[in-house]
Parts: structure tokens; C-alpha cells; sequence
């Protein structure tokens, strides 16, 4: 049983900067892709980011945090991180990590179907 643990939110200003980091159990963590994704009240969970398995190459973000945030991972910490600058109040959601549901591939990343775990949340909150 894979487990995932996010943690780093919190309550910002907009303009302001989180960084969110989600450590992973398991052994074959750099076999993985892994993805960001949050949801706001009364929203649909959607796709944020996503990293690729190995050395973490290429990576993929939603249009509206292009330039904002930053996808990256640490194999050795089974860990993965979203930096989030410049941050909006229409960022404010629940922020969820998920590991990709098969090894070596990166398919369809930004589908909540194609993730087979996915942690608990971490709720990020942008005042204006």
C-alpha cells in the first residue's frame, strides 16, 4: 500500500509564495510520474501539474499556473514538490499529490483517472 502525505499549505496573501511538499512510502518511487491537482469549493477536482517518472523530465502544468508554479522531485526523499509564486485568490483549494498509475510512463497525466493513489490534501488559501 502506497501512502502519500502533502503538507506546506496555508493561508497566503495574494502575491505571496507556498511551497508544497508530498513524501511518498514505497521503494520504486522514481519509477512513477506524479501529478498535482486541486479542488475548490464546489468545483471539480482538475489537473495542476505533473512530473515525469526518473529524472523528472519533461514536466506539465494547466495553462493558468504556467510561469507560477514549479513541479520538481527528490528520488532519494520519495518526495515531490510544487512551488507556487505569484499566487491568486482563485488559487485558493484543496491541493491534492497522486502518483501515476503505471511505471515508466507519463500518459494521459492530466486525467485524474490515470492516478491509482493520491494523499490526503492540503488546503492552500490566497487573501486579496
Amino acid at each position: 500500500q502506497v501512502q502519500l502525505v502533502e503538507s506546506g499549505g496555508g493561508l497566503v496573501q495574494a502575491g505571496g509564495s507556498l511551497r508544497l511538499t508530498c513524501a511518498a512510502s514505497g521503494r520504486t518511487f522514481s519509477r512513477y510520474a506524479m501529478g498535482w491537482f486541486r479542488q475548490a469549493p464546489r468545483k471539480e477536482r482538475e489537473f495542476v501539474a505533473a512530473i515525469s517518472w526518473g529524472g523528472g523530465k519533461p514536466t506539465y502544468y494547466e495553462d493558468s499556473v504556467k510561469g507560477r508554479f514549479t513541479i520538481s522531485r527528490d528520488n532519494a526523499k520519495n518526495t515531490i514538490y510544487l512551488q507556487m509564486n505569484s499566487l491568486k485568490p482563485e488559487d485558493t483549494a484543496v491541493y491534492y499529490c497522486a502518483r501515476h498509475g503505471s511505471t515508466y510512463y507519463s500518459g494521459n497525466y492530466y486525467l485524474f483517472d490515470a492516478y491509482d493513489y493520491w494523499g490526503q490534501g492540503t488546503q492552500v488559501t490566497v487573501s486579496s
